[in-house]
Formats: structure tokens, sequence, C-alpha cells
């Protein structure tokens, strides 16, 4: 049989979702945050590019505010308020000690007890390469929640006043083939779809379909994949390491 999902931990007041790329979450877990904001929680978004390198036929000095003002609706119609982005070379993101220190500086900034990213591995599930970006953002996020509790690691945060912050209680990473808890989707599953369509301009040069149905096709998809392993209830599914 199975195995079962187990619920995602409630008993937390403020997460951090750090990602590569506008639209990292919001194909992955945008009904997840929506259900937490309307329970009082909440999220901030933290984003290494500004996905300047995503739509080909856009120069990146072009396509980087267009981007950027898409994300923040994105973000406002699931209830986050604060998108901040570390400007980051959209395309090579390097997994270093400059990305740790800069996911460090927001964890201790934001100081909180769940953190979320996305999928850091190889692959999508074994059948799709993942990229470089988020292999490098994924495997940075999960290091420097570390490193922002080691005063120690990273001493010029603490002199530019970031003291360190051993909070976080869990990293749940997002678009794994190896979930072990899950959200239920329902409650914000239609702000899940305004989200992620509020990235029109890039949807449109993804795919000829109706932009709308495109993504409500997918995270209908998505959703309803998680269900068997969650009661039947559609969901959105994580892979939480507990520290």
């Amino acid at each position: 049989m199975t195995q079962q999902l187990e619920p995602m931990p409630t008993d937390w007041r403020r997460a951090l979702a750090v990602v590569a790329h506008p639209d990292d979450l919001e194909y992955g877990c945008a009904a997840a945050v929506a259900g937490w904001t309307d329970e009082g929680r909440e999220v901030t978004y933290l984003l290494a590019t500004r996905g300047e390198a995503g739509i080909d036929s856009i120069a990146p000095e072009e396509c980087a505010p267009l981007r950027e003002r898409e994300q923040r609706a994105s973000a406002a119609a699931v209830g986050v308020g604060t998108v901040e982005f570390l400007d980051h070379r959209d395309g090579v993101i390097e997994y270093g000690t400059a990305l740790r220190r800069d996911i460090a500086a927001a964890v201790r900034r934001h100081r909180p007890e769940l953190v979320i990213t996305l999928n850091h591995r190889d692959t999508w599930g074994g059948v799709a390469w993942n990229t470089p970006d988020h292999r490098a953002v994924g495997r940075a996020t999960l290091d420097a929640v570390g490193d922002a509790g080691n005063r120690w690691i990273f001493p010029e945060l603490t002199r530019r006043g970031l003291e360190p912050w051993d909070g976080v209680r869990w990293v749940a990473v997002a678009g794994t083939d190896r979930p072990t808890h899950a959200v239920d989707a329902t409650p914000g599953f239609e702000r899940s779809v305004r989200s992620l369509l509020a990235h029109r301009t890039y949807i449109e040069v993804l795919t000829d379909e109706d932009p709308e149905a495109y993504c409500r096709t997918f995270l209908t998809g998505t959703a309803e994949a998680a269900a068997e392993r969650f009661g039947g209830r559609p969901a959105v599914a994580f892979e939480v390491f507990a520290r």
C-alpha cells in the first residue's frame, strides 16, 4: 500500500519561501500559501533572480521589471505582501557561499519557523532533468538554514545587525518525488489559479492553450496526483526536513 502523506505542521506563524524564479512557487505550492495566509500566518517570498532570461522574445533588461511586476501581483493573489529579489543572474546561479550568505541573511532578517523551497535534486521524478538554478537555490536554502543559526558562519551578517536565527523548525521542499507531508489544496485552489495566471506574459509564450485553461489544468493535475496519498483530498505535497 502506498504510504499516506502526513499533514503539514501547523504550530508556526512565519514562513519564508525561497526559489530561483518568478512562477516557481505558483507552479509548486501557491494553494498551500493561500490557505496559510487565510489562517493569519505570515509568508514572505524571496527570489534569487528576476527571471530575466525566461522569455526568448524579450531582452533581459525589459523582461526583468515585467516579471517582477507579475510576481508581485501573483503573490498578492494568495495573500503575500512581501516579495524580495536577490538579483543573482537568471540561468547561471552558482551554488556557493555567496548564495548561502544571501539566503542566510534573509532567514535572519525574517526569522521564520518554516522555510519552503523547490526541488533541489537532479531530476523531476527521474523523468526530466532539473535546471541548474533550481538545484543551486534548493540546495543553498537547505544549507543556509543551518548557516543562519551559527554566528561564526558569515560573521559579517552579525556586524550588519543580523543576529543568528536558529528558530527554523522545518524546511519543506515542493515539487519533490519523495513527499512526506501535504496540505489540503481545496481552500486555496481558485486563488492559486489566479496566482499562476498572473504570470500571463510568460505563460502566453509557453503555450498556445488558453492561459486560464492551461493554469487550471496543470494545477488540478498536480493536486489530484497527491490526493491518493492524502485521504482522497486534492493536495500540495512537500518533502519535509525537520530540524
